[in-house]
């Protein structure tokens, strides 16, 4: 029934660009859609460590390319995170682009659910820096990687604990503390929902990546994509657009996005959807262009 309805769809929607042209009135009801674009800053991870391109840049880049969020990923400003002045200026150049600050991306502080109690402690307040920096620049989340080590129900106890601590410290600033499926059990959407309910706090949350669902690259071992969003979406705060490459329709060649957005609108998420290209076929700029007119497309038919 689904792929008869996507189907259906992709069919009325390329009868709609026709009728579009004819009708400029009704292209600009088609082109309205209750979801908005932001950009993964790993998006342009090339250019940024290949210093063609700064964190400060990221957000006049973001509106050059007509996207209206941004998503930061702490390893570019790594330092700047108590860092006031600079937070400043960035929060000024966001707000002159006119562009939203949405969430910061965190690696590389610390393993949420470590089994020992002391390094998930310190694991909590190497964050805490992260997320008083998304709260002064008016960000709803950030987001963490919910390793840990052991049993699989071991590790969704211990990642509840750092995660609930983590929650604690955000509510007092209003901010989300939201997990990808980013390798290992996290990738295991079945893992992942049950620490979300483990940590049953308002807090918490998940950001469905259509593509980080392999469990173990060593082996090949993958969740499913659609089951995984599926399961995922309830918790959602947060959506990445993974990409990587194209075929000559301009469809991403190894996912069905008609069928994953269709699963993100069905659970009446209504926040930003944010690209990541990952792919090297084309430039990192063109691959977020054509992720962006991927995603315009897809949004005509929900």
């Amino acid at each position: 029934m689904k792929t008869n309805r996507r189907n259906f769809l992709r069919t009325t929607a390329a009868a709609t660009a026709g009728t579009m042209l004819v009708s400029p009135a009704f292209a600009i009801n088609a082109a309205k859609s209750r979801y908005q674009i932001s950009l993964a800053e790993w998006s342009f991870n090339k250019a940024l460590f290949g210093g063609e391109m700064t964190n400060l840049d990221f957000p006049k880049v973001t509106r050059e390319l007509g996207i209206d969020g941004v998503e930061y990923v702490n390893q570019f400003f790594k330092d700047k995170a108590k860092d006031e002045k600079y937070l400043a200026e960035l929060k000024k150049i966001t707000k002159n682009e006119g562009v939203t600050n949405v969430l910061i991306m965190c690696d590389g502080e610390g393993m949420v659910g470590h089994p020992e109690k002391e390094e998930r402690v310190k694991t909590v307040e190497n964050h805490k820096k992260w997320i008083d920096a998304a709260a002064f620049l008016g960000c709803h989340s950030i987001r963490v990687n919910a390793g840990s080590r052991g049993e699989y129900k071991e590790q969704q106890k211990l990642a509840a604990d750092g995660l609930h601590m983590l929650c604690e410290y955000g509510d007092n600033k209003k901010i989300n503390i939201i997990v990808e499926n980013h390798g290992g059990l996290s990738s295991n959407a079945e893992w992942l929902t049950g620490v979300m309910k483990m940590v049953d706090h308002k807090r918490v949350g998940t950001l469905p990546d259509f593509g980080n669902f392999i469990i173990n690259r060593e082996t090949g071992e993958e969740y499913d994509r659609y089951k995984g969003v599926e399961l995922l979406m309830p918790y959602a705060k947060g959506v990445s657009a993974k990409t990587n490459v194209f075929d000559a329709n301009g469809d991403e060649a190894n996912m069905d996005y008609y069928r994953l957005m269709e699963i993100v609108d069905d659970a009446g998420y209504k926040g930003f959807v944010g690209i990541e290209y990952e792919g090297s076929e084309i430039s990192e700029r063109q691959g977020v262009m054509a992720t962006k007119a991927l995603l315009e497309k897809v949004f005509k038919t929900l």
